[in-house]
């Protein structure tokens, strides 16, 4: 999927987040990157074959 050189990192590896953003709806709160993957403001991600992957990331200004 990905045309960038050198390429982006792909949805299975753990630096999937690294990819370029493709498209951004920020009033909707997700984004699309390079490598097929969703991503959404709460750090949670979609992967292209429909796994779910949970928020893994600490909100700025929330504790933990």
């Amino acid at each position: 999927m990905c045309q960038h050189r050198p390429r982006c990192p792909s949805a299975t590896s753990r630096r999937r987040d690294a990819a370029r953003l493709v498209a951004f709806q920020p009033e909707q709160g997700w984004g699309l990157l390079c490598n097929g993957v969703v991503i959404f403001e709460d750090y949670g991600e979609l992967l292209p074959d429909g796994r779910i992957v949970p928020a893994h990331r600490q909100l700025a200004g929330r504790a933990a």
